[in-house]
């Protein structure tokens, strides 16, 4: 369960991560200059920290919810 929640917060942080450099920094890509390293860091690292937390907390919720069922 770990490696699919992993697996699927990384995927989101590289395509989400890459749309908003591509948004954020575009001017530097153009024109070939030094990307901002703290903004290309947290461009990736924000996206899978929130997939990852969703990710738990829902399966969390959804085995609460499971066991009220019951």
């Amino acid at each position: 369960m770990f490696r699919i929640t992993l697996n699927r917060a990384i995927v989101v942080a590289l395509v989400v991560g890459t749309i908003l450099i591509l948004i954020n920094q575009y001017e530097k890509i153009i024109s070939l200059e030094r990307l901002n390293i703290w903004k290309t860091g947290l461009s990736y690292i924000v996206p899978f920290c929130v997939s990852a937390y969703s990710s738990i907390v829902e399966r969390r919720d959804t085995g609460k919810r499971n066991q009220f069922l019951k």
